[in-house]
């Protein structure tokens, strides 16, 4: 038997041994595992420096992590780990090494692609960064008219936008406080239009973050920001008011951006792996390169902990199996993320593109059909918020939603009494998801607050609940640059284990290319004189239609029907 077949049989006999064991433990309830073992938080918990990761509200046992363990050897994740970090093409499908560790090394020790050491590279760039964003902060850095600059516009979209503007409002309490920052990436003018607002031209610097400069979104928004600006100063302003993150040189000249004002990146680094190269120039100048450079150290840690420490004690290894076991044997389709921090309210947006767009996938590297469910559908509010919009599905509703929750055990602010509320408020439901309240217990409480027996009985099971419910919860005494350095790493390697065990290639992202090669056949039959194209399908070509006849005579709508409507 040669080596890959016994690879494989390997790995299906990990899957049915935890196919096995789920039928023997599904029918176990969590209040019953803990009655059962008053160290199970110790068991299932883990941690690294302050931030500790508790994941014993997970319906697993000691057995369950021992044979997701043997999943995870059958599936080579630490060999694919170390490819990863040696530089080799693990993006098979684009040839290309996924290599966006080298970005935040701290060490001295190359990191070589091909052979060659790209660190030199890495360095080189970011100290440009550096200086860059030291000049503007410092207003040494002026516009055309001799002013300095006290307005940020980052346009991008994906990765050059989720990154750099979940970070800014995660470490606001670091932003210059001279300076503001503005994100833009729909190309919804209301976008635009939003972020140029009550900024003053002459005061505003513009930066475009696109690897190829061709992105259409981006560079519409890039041409109405170039047209507001070229409006108030004149053309030969644009070589003072934008720069450029992008490795297409001959574009960003064409658009009148000088090359010391360009920022290059490489093709091994993925947009949603990139806030910790180039494209973190806006968040860098708000924040400054020290606290940028904090980023970088909270990373390169959790770097160092995923590849060296082992496999038991390993926190993104188990949060990625912690996944597979929900998804793949106890069928969740979604994954909640809920930071009771309000400085992470864009987080959960962050993690559905690295989580969707990596893990999405329905072929495995090798392009055959996948054998098990991969990225389950990721989503999230901050607490308390996300209590008075997700908390009834959560605990009553018939499919249970895994959820992560997040906060820091310090407050960030000096008012009284709020963040042990928000801390009780965490805790309490984590604790409600998991113990529930059976129809009894819910009962008996109702009689003892007043209600009489018959109300009771009658309203008892609208307030039962079954728990039973999994989560885990993410503690960390601060959040600063470095713990978010920390968070943001522990979910990209909790991400490549997961890809890795269901044997997708999670540094492509074929399925946004379909709909914007569509897209730009039919942005020109939304022309009013544009004759139908051929080979529409009837659906979109209604909607063309109706779209272009309500533009000439708002009042002329058509029903469904195709007639007019009355």
């Amino acid at each position: 038997m040669d080596g890959p077949t016994r690879a494989a049989t390997r790995l299906d006999r990990a899957w049915e041994a935890l196919a096995q064991h789920r039928d023997r433990v599904s029918p176990l309830h969590l209040r019953d595992l803990f009655a059962g073992d008053p160290d199970r938080f110790q068991r299932f918990s883990l941690s690294h420096e302050d931030l500790l990761f508790d994941f014993s509200k997970q319906r697993v046992t000691t057995e369950t992590m021992a044979l997701l363990h043997e999943l995870a050897r059958a599936a080579d994740v630490a060999g694919w780990t170390d490819r990863m970090f040696s530089g080799e093409r693990v993006n098979g499908s684009e040839g290309r090494a996924a290599f966006h560790v080298a970005l935040r090394s701290r060490s001295t020790a190359p990191m070589r692609i091909d052979g060659r050491d790209v660190m030199a590279d890495v360095r080189e760039v970011l100290d440009r960064v550096r200086a860059f964003a030291d000049r503007v902060r410092a207003g040494e850095y002026v516009g055309a008219t001799g002013k300095p600059i006290r307005g940020i516009v980052n346009i991008g979209i994906g990765g050059s936008d989720r990154g750099p503007a979940m970070a800014d409002q995660a470490l606001a309490k670091w932003r210059h406080p001279g300076l503001q920052l503005r994100h833009v990436s729909n190309v919804d003018g209301a976008d635009i239009g939003r972020a140029l607002a009550g900024l003053d031209p002459e005061t505003t610097l513009v930066i475009v973050a696109s690897k190829t400069f061709t992105t259409q979104e981006t560079m519409t928004n890039a041409a109405t920001a170039r047209a507001w600006l070229v409006g108030k100063l004149g053309e030969a302003a644009v070589a003072r008011h934008f720069v450029a993150v992008s490795t297409a040189r001959e574009a960003v000249a064409a658009f009148g951006i000088r090359p010391e004002n360009t920022f290059g990146f490489w093709d091994w680094v993925g947009g949603r792996y990139s806030l910790w190269s180039a494209i973190g120039l806006p968040l860098m100048i708000g924040i400054g390169p020290e606290a940028f450079d904090r980023l970088l150290d909270g990373a390169h840690a959790v770097d160092r902990h995923f590849r060296d420490g082992p496999l038991d004690t390993n926190i993104p290894v188990a949060m990625a199996l912690v996944g597979i076991w929900n998804t793949n044997f106890l069928g969740a389709r979604s994954h909640a993320i809920l930071p009771y921090d309000h400085r992470l309210r864009r987080f959960p947006a962050y993690l559905q593109q690295l989580e969707m767009e990596s893990n999405g996938k329905g072929v495995d590297r090798d392009g055959r059909p996948v054998r098990h469910a991969t990225a389950p559908v990721v989503f999230g509010e901050p607490g308390t918020n996300g209590q008075h919009a997700l908390m009834q599905l959560f605990h009553q509703g018939p499919d249970p939603v895994p959820a992560d929750f997040i906060a820091a055990v310090e407050p960030d602010h000096e008012l009284s009494g709020h963040h042990e509320i928000l801390l009780a408020n965490m805790l309490a439901q984590t604790q409600a998801l998991a113990i529930g309240q059976d129809e009894a217990e819910a009962r008996d409480a109702m009689i003892k607050a007043g209600a009489d027996r018959a109300t009771a009985e009658r309203l008892a099971p609208h307030r039962t609940f079954p728990g039973n419910r999994p989560s885990s919860s993410f503690l960390f005494k601060q959040l600063d640059p470095y713990t978010l350095g920390r968070l943001i790493a522990l979910y990209e390697h909790k991400v490549f284990v997961q890809g890795t065990i269901w044997g997708v290639n999670s540094f492509d992202q074929w399925g946004v290319e379909l709909g914007k090669t569509l897209a730009k056949k039919v942005l020109p039959e939304l022309s009013l004189d544009a004759l139908p194209a051929e080979g529409q399908d009837a659906s979109t070509a209604g909607l063309i239609a109706h779209i272009k006849r309500t533009r000439v005579s708002p009042s002329a709508w058509i029903g469904p029907s195709g007639s007019p409507a009355p």
